[in-house]
């Protein structure tokens, strides 16, 4: 048994998809369904009310879409990871809910095991990206847009910032740099702040656009 459950709601229009997940799911020892909601609109309403630690959220739903009840978790500060579950493998359809602030996305017919991983991933504090979507995120970036604000970095905050990169959660940043975990986030913020970036997934890519890797 995981020392932490990792409290998921499941937010999608077909009802035999959410039971199909809720099925597997249940059957983790580190997994627990705290609820459902059938479009994006009822999703944000449930993850407000339950406050989950990941949120699978399908794309293309009627109603509030997927990519606006994103961008509505992240106006409410809502806490949630959200790992983008979908049919559409367009990057014209991923890309814009990864700027709306997904941790990541999965397809509909992931291996159930390669699933369970992807929650465990993102509330863990990494992103999800496949090489063609980040580059087409990057692509899609002014390639000189913010280069001198790295300036203004502290060499600490280009440590954390390095290891952001790299996918690391700030329990895992913590740990490697021997700092306390409210120090990291003070740091992340920091950087946010002067690189002018909303969340992770940016600084990530603005690292590995500006050379500031591992």
């Amino acid at each position: 048994m995981a020392d932490k459950t990792v409290r998921v709601l499941l937010v999608d229009d077909h009802q035999v998809v959410r039971r199909g997940l809720r099925t597997f799911l249940e059957i983790q020892d580190d997994i627990e369904v705290v609820g459902e909601a059938s479009d994006g609109a009822e999703g944000v309403a449930r993850a407000e009310e339950l406050l989950p630690d990941v949120v699978l959220m399908d794309i293309k739903m009627p109603g509030t879409d997927g990519i606006e009840a994103l961008r509505k978790l992240r106006e409410l500060d809502n806490p949630a990871r959200v790992l983008i579950v979908t049919s559409f493998t367009e990057q014209r359809t991923v890309v814009p809910a990864l700027r709306a602030g997904a941790s990541g996305y999965v397809y509909k017919d992931v291996d159930p095991e390669a699933l369970a991983g992807a929650i465990r991933s993102v509330h863990a504090g990494h992103v999800l990206l496949q090489s063609e979507v980040a580059g087409a995120l990057l692509a899609q970036d002014d390639p000189s847009g913010g280069h001198g604000r790295g300036t203004s970095l502290t060499e600490r905050e280009r440590e954390v910032l390095v290891l952001i990169a790299d996918g690391r959660s700030n329990r895992e940043i913590a740990r490697a740099l021997v700092l306390s975990e409210k120090t990291v986030k003070t740091h992340v913020s920091n950087i946010l702040m002067k690189l002018d970036l909303s969340d992770r997934t940016q600084a990530a890519l603005w690292a590995v656009r500006h050379g500031i890797t591992g």
